[in-house]
Order: C-alpha cells, then sequence, then structure tokens
C-alpha cells in the first residue's frame, strides 16, 4: 500500500460510533483503490488493521437494563392523588377510631381497615402488572449473536470466537444461516449471490441482494445500504467477508436499543384526567370539611358533649372526615379497573389483546393511526394476480392474451379469467409452458400449517407466489378433489417435476438480474423433446437477451415491433394503479450442453441465458386485505386519519394508498406522500406540517417514525403506531397506543400496549370502536358514582348545617361507596354503544372529563339525593306514626336534649340515637341510585328509547344491590355493624314515593341536553 494512504496509529478511547464508521469505511476505499478486485482486499487490510486500537469505546455488546426494585413499583402505586387523599382519610379515620367509646369501638375501625385493604388491592395488581409487563428493552438482546467467525493475523485461517468480543476492524466471515454479529462492510462476496434477511431492522418482508460496490450517497437509508451487514440479521444465501464497522451499542441495532431507553413513558389521557379530577377533588373536599368544622363552632360547648369545647371540636371534627370520606367514589379505581378488563376482554375476541389496561381508553380518543403496508394493511402473501402470453407476433402488431387470477394469499385457490370468463389453463400452450417455468425455475414451497388451518410459505415470498400460481392453473387438469390440504399444497407441481428433472441452476446474480436453471425430460415429448435452460428474471434484461417469443406452440422471431409492445405492457404494469413487480419468463430451447459449461465462472452465467425465447410476463404485489378499504372508510367517517409507513419505495406505496381509500385515484400527492429522503430535507417547521397533512411515508427509517410520532404529538393528536419489527419498537413505544403484529417481533410486542392476534387492521378499527364505547361508558358510571358521592356530600353538609342528627355514619356511607354502588357501576361497562359512535370526530384527549353541563348534572341529581335522604330521616322524626313526632325546632337542637330543658318536656332523649332514621336515609339512598343507575344506560337517550334491559348485566346488578342492602338489614350481625333495623312495609312506600321521582328529573335533564347543549355542540 501507498505510504501516503497508510493511517496513523489511532487511539479509539476518544472516537465515537460514527468516526470508527468513517475510519473503517476510508481504509477499505483506500484499499480497494490501491489494489484493485475485492479479493485481494484481505492482504490490505491485513496491513491496516493491527494500526489500530483494537479496544472500542464501550462494551461490544448490549448493557442489561437495570428494572425497577419492588420497593419503588410499590411507591408508584400510591402515587394517584385519589390514592393519597383515600390513604389520608384512613389514617386520620384510624386516630379517631382510637379514642371511640362504648359501642362505637369496633365499627369505628372497620372504615380506616377497609380503605387501608382496598389500596393495598390497588398496589398488589398494579405491582403485578409491572412485574409481569415484558422488558421491550431486555427483548433486544434475543437478537444479539452469540458467535462470530473471524480473520485475525494472530492466527491462521477461520476462528470462532464471542460476538462480544468481536471489535470495529475485524474482518468477518458469515454464510447461510448464520446471524449477524456485527454491523459490518462488505469486501468480498465468495458465492454467486448474497441474500440477507433483515426484516427485524428494516420491515422489508423480502431478503436483499447484497454486494461490494460502494454506495456514494452518504445519506442513504438502511434499505439502500447494499453493500452493508446489519447486527442481528440473517444471511439467508451465500457466503461473504467483510469488515466490522460497528459493534455493540454503535451498530444499528443498538440505536434503536438507545432510542427506546430515552423515551419516556407518558400518562395516558385517562390518567390526566383523573389526576385532574382528585386535585379538584381534593380542593373541594378541603373547603367543604372546614366549612362544615368552621360552621359549627358554636355547638361545640353543648351539653351533649359534657360542656367540654374540645370534645365538641373532635365530635365536628370526626362528622368533617366522614364527609371526606362520603366526598371520595372509593370505588371509582376498582370499577374502572373492572371496566377496562371487562374491555380488554371483548377486544381480544376480536383479536386485539391489550397489554396496558389504560390503553383501552386512549384507544377512543385515537386521531391518528399510522399504520404499517406489509402485513397489516396487506396481507404479506405475495400473489400473482395477472399474466400474459403472446396471442399473436406480426411484422407491425402484438397481440397479447391476458390473464387475471384471484386469491389474496397462499391458499391454491383461486380462478384464472380472461377478461370476465374464466378459462382452463391447459387449453393455452403459452400457459402450459408458463407454468413449468414458474414451477422449475423456483426453489419455494407451499407447506399447510394443521395448526393454524392456513397454508405458509417455505422459502422466497415471490417464488411462494409462483408456486401458488402453478396450483391455481393446474394445466394438465389433475384430479385435486380427493386429495388432503396438506397434499394439495404442491399437487400440479409435483406433477410438472415428474416430467421435467432440475439438473442444476445459475443463480441470481445483479449484473444479469435473473436466475434459470437446467433441465432435463423424464419423459420427452409431452413438455419437452431435449434439455432446456428456463430463465426467470427482471423483464428488462431477460427481453433484451431474447431473440424470439413463443406463440401458441410455435416460436417467431421477436421483431421490434413485438419487444416495445411487451415492454409497454410490462411498464404499464408497473406504473399503473397496482405497480406490480413484474418477471419475464423465458426458454432456451437448445442449450450448450452440461458437460460443456463452466459452472465455477459466475461470469459465464449470462453468456449462456442468451438467444433466449420469451414465454410470458406475471405481475405480482402483495395484495391489500379485502377488508381494509372499508375499514378505512369507516376511520374517515369517524374523523381518523390513516397514515401509511413503509420501508417500500413511493411508488409501491402511493398504488397501495390509492388502492385502499387512504388517498384518492386522482389526488396530487404533492404535500400528502414523501419519502425519507424528501422528509429529512424539511426544515423543522415544514416537517411538523408535513406531517400534519401527509398520508403516506416510504423508504423511511426507525428515527423517521419517531420524529413522526413526535411531531402530531405537538400537534395534540392521539397516536396508533403499527409496527412489527425491533426497527418498529423506539415509536411503537413512544406512541400514546404502540399496535404490533402478533407475527412480530417480542421486542415490538413488548414495546406496544396492544397486540394483534390476527395481524389485520380492521381490529384496529374494532378496538378504536371499542374504546370509544368504554369512554362513553366510563362517563356514564363516573356521573352514576358521582352523583351519589354528591348526594352524600350534600346530606352531611345539611345536617351539619342544620344541626339534625347524622343521617349517615361513616360505615354505611362506605358501604354504599364500594359495594351497592360498585356493582351497578360495574353493570354499566356492559352499556351497548351508541349506534352512532363511528360517525363522531374523536375527542379532544385534553377535552375535561367533567365538563361544565355534566358538572350541573351531577350537581342536580346530587342534591336531590342529598335532600331526599335527609328528607327520609327527617321524616321519621317528624311523621312516621311509630316514631316521636318530635317539631322541627326539636329536631334542629337534639343536642340540647335534657330532662332539665323544658323544651324536651315528655320527649326521650334516646330517639335522637335510634337507628330507624339512619335506615330510611340509607334505604331511601341506596334506593335512589339504583334509579340513577337505570338512568345511565345512555348519557342523553330517554329510557323510552334506550330501555334498562338493553343491558341485562345492569339489572342483575341493580338486583343484587338491592338483596345486599336486605342482607345488612336483616341477617344478623350486619345490622349491629351498620346501625341499622328493618323496616316496615308503610316505611318503605315512603322511601319509594321520596326515591321514584329522580328518574323523572333525569330525564328532563336528559331532554335539555338533546334539545340544547347537543344543538350547541352542532353549531361549535
Amino acid at each position: 500500500m501507498k505510504d501516503e494512504l497508510r493511517p496513523q496509529r489511532v487511539s479509539s478511547s476518544s472516537l465515537t460510533a460514527e468516526p470508527w464508521k468513517i475510519l473503517c469505511s476510508q481504509l477499505l476505499a483506500s484499499c480497494l483503490q490501491d489494489l484493485g478486485p475485492s479479493g485481494q482486499a484481505h492482504s490490505c487490510l491485513d496491513a491496516v488493521v493491527p494500526t489500530l486500537s483494537l479496544t472500542p469505546p464501550g462494551k461490544q455488546e448490549l448493557p442489561t437494563e437495570e428494572g425497577k426494585s419492588l420497593w419503588e413499583l410499590v411507591l408508584e402505586q400510591f402515587e394517584d392523588l385519589l390514592v393519597r387523599i383515600l390513604l389520608l382519610a384512613a389514617l386520620v379515620s384510624f386516630v379517631l377510631a382510637c379514642f371511640e367509646e362504648g359501642e362505637e369501638t369496633t365499627t369505628a375501625f372497620v372504615e380506616p381497615l377497609v380503605i387501608v385493604l382496598i389500596l393495598v388491592a390497588n398496589a398488589v395488581v398494579g405491582v403485578w402488572q409491572e412485574r409481569n409487563a415484558e422488558n421491550a428493552i431486555e427483548a433486544l438482546k434475543e437478537y444479539e449473536p452469540e458467535m462470530g467467525k473471524v480473520i485475525r493475523s494472530d492466527r491462521k485461517g477461520v476462528q470462532r470466537i464471542r460476538a462480544r468480543d468481536i471489535v470495529p476492524g475485524d474482518i468477518v466471515e458469515v454464510a447461510v444461516g448464520d446471524k449477524v454479529p456485527a454491523d459490518l462492510r462488505l469486501i468480498e462476496i465468495k458465492s454467486t449471490t448474497l441474500r440477507v434477511d433483515q426484516s427485524i431492522l428494516t420491515g422489508e418482508s423480502v431478503s436483499v441482494t447484497k454486494h461490494t460496490d460502494a454506495i456514494p450517497d452518504p445519506r442513504a437509508v438502511n434499505q439502500d445500504k447494499e453493500n452493508m451487514l446489519f447486527s442481528g440479521t440473517n444471511i439467508a444465501s451465500g457466503k461473504a467477508v467483510g469488515v466490522a464497522v460497528a459493534t455493540g451499542l454503535h451498530t444499528e441495532l443498538g440505536k434503536i436499543r438507545n432510542q427506546m431507553a430515552s423515551v419516556e413513558p407518558e400518562r395516558t389521557p385517562l390518567q390526566q384526567k383523573l389526576d385532574e379530577f382528585g386535585r379538584q377533588l381534593s380542593r373541594a373536599i378541603s373547603v367543604i370539611c372546614m366549612a362544615v368544622w368552621v360552621i359549627n363552632i358554636g355547638h361545640f360547648a353543648d351539653p351533649a358533649h359534657g360542656g367540654s369545647w374540645l370534645r365538641g371540636a373532635v365530635y365536628y371534627f370526626k362528622i368533617a372526615v366522614a364527609l371526606a370520606v362520603a366526598a371520595i367514589p372509593e370505588g371509582l379505581p376498582a370499577v374502572i379497573t373492572t371496566c377496562l378488563a371487562l374491555g380488554t376482554r371483548r377486544m381480544a375476541r376480536k383479536n386485539a389483546i391489550v397489554r396496558s389496561l389504560p390503553s383501552v381508553e386512549t384507544l377512543g380518543c385515537t386521531s391518528v393511526i399510522c399504520s404499517d403496508k406489509t402485513g397489516t394493511l396487506t396481507t404479506n402473501q405475495m400473489s400473482v394476480c395477472r399474466m400474459f402470453v403472446v396471442a399473436e407476433a406480426e411484422a407491425s402488431t402484438c397481440r397479447l392474451h391476458e390473464f387475471t387470477i384471484s386469491g389474496t394469499t397462499y391458499a391454491p385457490e383461486g380462478e384464472v379469467r380472461q377478461g370476465e370468463q374464466p378459462v382452463r389453463c391447459g387449453k393455452f400452450d403459452g400457459l402450459v409452458e408458463l407454468a413449468t417455468i414458474c414451477a422449475l425455475c423456483n426453489d419455494s414451497a407451499l407447506d399447510y400449517n394443521e395448526a393454524k388451518g392456513v397454508y405458509e410459505k417455505v422459502g422466497e415470498a415471490t417464488e411462494t407466489a409462483l408456486t401458488c400460481l402453478v396450483e391455481k392453473m393446474n394445466v394438465f387438469d389433475t384430479n385435486l378433489q380427493a386429495l388432503s390440504r396438506v397434499e394439495r399444497a404442491g399437487a400440479c407441481n409435483a406433477v410438472i417435476k415428474q416430467l421435467m428433472r432440475k439438473e442444476f441452476t445459475l443463480e441470481f446474480s445483479r449484473d444479469r438480474k435473473s436466475m434459470s436453471v437446467y433441465c432435463t425430460p423424464t419423459r420427452p415429448g409431452l413438455v419437452a423433446q431435449g434439455s432446456k435452460m428456463f430463465v426467470k428474471g427482471a423483464p428488462e434484461s431477460v427481453i433484451e437477451r431474447c431473440s424470439s417469443v413463443r406463440v401458441g406452440s410455435r416460436t417467431v422471431p421477436l421483431n421490434t415491433t413485438s419487444r416495445e409492445q411487451i415492454l409497454a405492457k410490462v411498464r404499464d404494469w408497473g406504473s399503473g394503479s397496482d405497480t406490480l413487480r413484474c418477471l419475464a419468463l423465458a426458454t432456451r430451447d437448445a442449450p450448450p450442453r452440461k458437460e460443456a459449461m463452466q459452472l465455477d465462472d459466475c461470469s459465464k452465467f449470462a453468456q449462456y441465458e442468451t438467444d433466449l425465447t420469451f414465454v410470458g410476463c406475471v405481475g405480482m404485489l402483495d395484495p391489500p386485505r379485502p377488508e381494509v378499504a372499508s375499514c378505512i372508510a369507516r376511520c374517515r367517517q369517524a374523523g381518523i386519519r390513516v397514515v401509511m409507513i413503509t420501508g417500500d419505495n413511493k411508488g409501491t406505496a402511493v398504488a397501495i394508498c390509492r388502492r385502499l381509500g387512504i388517498l384518492e385515484d386522482t389526488e396530487d400527492v404533492v404535500g400528502k406522500a414523501y419519502t425519507g429522503r424528501e422528509f429529512d430535507d424539511l426544515s423543522p417547521e415544514q416537517q411538523r406540517h408535513a406531517c400534519r397533512t401527509a398520508r403516506c411515508f416510504a423508504r423511511v427509517e426507525p428515527a423517521h417514525k419517531s420524529r413522526i410520532v413526535e411531531n402530531l404529538q405537538s400537534f395534540n393528536e392521539v397516536t396508533a403506531m403499527t409496527g412489527d419489527g425491533v426497527n418498529d419498537a423506539p415509536a411503537l413505544k413512544k406512541a400514546e397506543i404502540g399496535i404490533a403484529m402478533g407475527s412480530g417481533t417480542a421486542v415490538a410486542k413488548s414495546a406496544a400496549e396492544m397486540v394483534l392476534s390476527d395481524d389485520n387492521f380492521a381490529s384496529i378499527v374494532a378496538a378504536v370502536e371499542e374504546g370509544r364505547a368504554i369512554y362513553s361508558n366510563m362517563k356514564q358510571f363516573i356521573r352514576y358514582l358521582i352523583s351519589s358521592n354528591v348526594g352524600e356530600v350534600v346530606c352531611i353538609f345539611l345536617t351539619a348545617i342544620l344541626g339534625l342528627p347524622e343521617a349517615l355514619i361513616p360505615v354505611q356511607l362506605l358501604w354504599v361507596n364500594l359495594v351497592t354502588d360498585g356493582l351497578p357501576a360495574t353493570a354499566l361497562g356492559f352499556n351497548p354503544p351508541d349506534l352512532d359512535i363511528m360517525e363522531k370526530r374523536p375527542r379532544n384527549p385534553r377535552e375535561a372529563l367533567i365538563s361544565g353541563w355534566l358538572f350541573f348534572r351531577y350537581l342536580a341529581i346530587g342534591v336531590y339525593v342529598g335532600l331526599a335522604t335527609v328528607a327520609a330521616a327527617t321524616w321519621w322524626f317528624l311523621y312516621d306514626a311509630e316514631g316521636p313526632q318530635v317539631t322541627f325546632y326539636q329536631l334542629r337542637n337534639f343536642l340540647k336534649c335534657s330532662e332539665d330543658n323544658p323544651l324536651f318536656t315528655g320527649t326521650d332523649c334516646e330517639v335522637f340515637e335510634s337507628r330507624f332514621p339512619t335506615t330510611m336515609a340509607l334505604s331511601v339512598l341506596v334506593t335512589t341510585e339504583m334509579c340513577n343507575a337505570l338512568n345511565s344506560v345512555s348519557e342523553n337517550q330517554s329510557l323510552l328509547r334506550m330501555p334498562p334491559w338493553l343491558n341485562p348485566w345492569l339489572l342483575a346488578a341493580v338486583a343484587m344491590s338491592m338483596a345486599l342492602h336486605f342482607l345488612i338489614l336483616l341477617v344478623p350481625p350486619l345490622p349491629l355493624i351498620f346501625q341499622v333495623t328493618p323496616l316496615s312495609g308503610r316505611q318503605w312506600v315512603v322511601v319509594l314515593q321520596i326515591s321514584l321521582p329522580v328518574i323523572l328529573l333525569d330525564e328532563a335533564l336528559k331532554y335539555l341536553s338533546r334539545k340544547h347543549v347537543d344543538e350547541e355542540k352542532g353549531r361549535q
């Protein structure tokens, strides 16, 4: 090597990942420039590599991610403000219970104990979910290769070492079946061709052909770096040597790990709203409790407190705490969790498996769905949909027989049609020969997976599509009726392979863009008289080497007119609405004798594939799923924008978008479709605007997906991102809803909130609909629970202000909040969705959980519940024939009751401690809440339009709640614990008279909502 090209010794401790790559690339370029052919590169590199310090920066493997400790996970469960308020209430209740005396000592500890049990249960569930969630970053390590083969000057030949010991500058050898141990720059390919499956990194469904030529574009995306092998990808065929340019965290796989580690999880819209609700609730509770305590300062020294101001202060402090307990919806966290869990079960039945419960609700406000193309919008099963053979080739005309083929999967079921008419392919000599080439010029097969009940590919997707085409054509009219599905997978191909024996294969190469097989007939005369070469490849390359064309059973010269018309048809298929991937099929009817062919010299393959006869052409594509177009139309109707993001080229991507309805057929794609390169060329502000208007991104890398999500989030868009490969994981983690494919990698699944077991876009739309329904139902049971709590607050506040005896005690409030109200609230999660739920625009994630109008409705219903509860207790004191029938003045001053007070002459002061008034109040509260639950089947629709029996679970829950209420009234020792007593029939009639009007009140509020509030929204 020339002295001026020799690098100086470089200390790697100062090098980052990119300088290593640049340095190695410069060294390699110098070698190749100086020494010429790649076969001599080893001697050059042997001289260059030792000049490097082989201790690159950082570890040569992905570091293990340290998880959170158990204690940290437990503490996280108590970060919710509502939980902290409950914890404080339990603590205060426990302290007060320690000072209770007499019969109330035991019951006083029930309240704090139950609250603590609820909080512990919530914490256990939360920690369990965290512990069982897969670690997305750790899952990356499964793609790390364990071993690698290197060539070093300290030992002759190839040596196997641990992949983590490979350093930049090492010369690495890879062969078919190997997992690439580092990012390699290819320097020599030791086989005819080298194909690599890099789908985990780029999302490409077809393995990629690699070469050693330089890539002049410094901004090429990974898909275009055809002289690079990436760590973690698999060698599909061939053998090669490369120089390591990046290892460990500096590889493309390592970059993905760093991106994932840098993504901070954000709270979902529901969690944010519940936090805000907790803050509002805490402020309201503080104000009301303080007001109750301050208002009653004048009663602190009443005789009932023994004349002690301190005892009176403690007594009213207890009332304030009871008010706090009444105001806190203790059952709300449990009901929300239950509702979300029920939603996940319903989604699972629709093939959408939700890993994160809050994500269920987030789906309901999804405004943008960024979907991968392959396997989600399409079947990821290449299918031949068109083909042609030549019908007539004269001097000035060339007429083609064109055919369409049905079927969008690998199932060997479909029809071949010419126009609208089905055809028997065996009647066309050209189709018989075309099928023969497809079957023999092929190393793939179909396989029936009995466990899954589907046909799957074995080998390359393109060749499997040809195998499937042969089965559909059935050119020899094979009887397929009696065959099992397993036998059916290759029946027609087997017939052809029995007629012709494959001798050897001339593998695909980049220069000739074709491959061929040399075959001899087993039964001369049926398919061929003698040996033949069957060729398939890129149409332009194959047709250029054709000198004749098959017309039926005749061979005629291929003139310029015919050649141009055939190429025009190929170009039309490749650039039309479908942008088909076209393959030309040809034969060499009189090839050289195989003994005369130099098969070890791949440079001679092109001259063997000359003087060809053109037979026909097939056009294939990864077909869109049949149901996706209608789903995208539903998304548009629901105000959801669908954006396709793919690694494919822009032409193919736009064609699929038009076919699915993401783009209109005649719509200008300027500003609507971008490649990754075009997106990079935009300014940051232009990129934000592009993300707001675009519906197609092609030829993108993982970093593009993350930036697209970030830009969408800057517009407050709620983004659902789909993906299946390792490359998708950072974007899946960053998006509000990451959706992984069931057939995807473990990394993608563990980074996502939802997994589609059927890889189907339709399942996403079904999940969004379910999310909207869940949010609607959630609003209903929150309205139901809050109305109950407002009623309890009004009850306690009113009795405290008026100086009335307690209508409800803390343990009763806790029972109502957790048990009696909890069952109907949970059942409201089963409410049927509104028929127009997918005709409304996505709700704003920043929209308040409780709007002004909803708050007014909560308040109106709650005030009625509170007034009804106080009225029931007051009725017993004033009017019940079995009650004391005291005056209202006496009732307000019950704390002054004593034998010496003339105001209470003839009144037994113990009646003010009777269980009947609290039982009346509790019964009215429960009954009113059951009526309120029946009102909650729909937010705005009348019970006459949406009757309660549309939700049978709600009817069962109401019946169960009433049964539980009777249980505490009648079954010892529950009456003692809850301080209640059985009621008479007449008293129950009064309970119903006070409770039922709440139905009429809510019907009136629904009417106002329908007529005025919704109309106002419509005008906006």
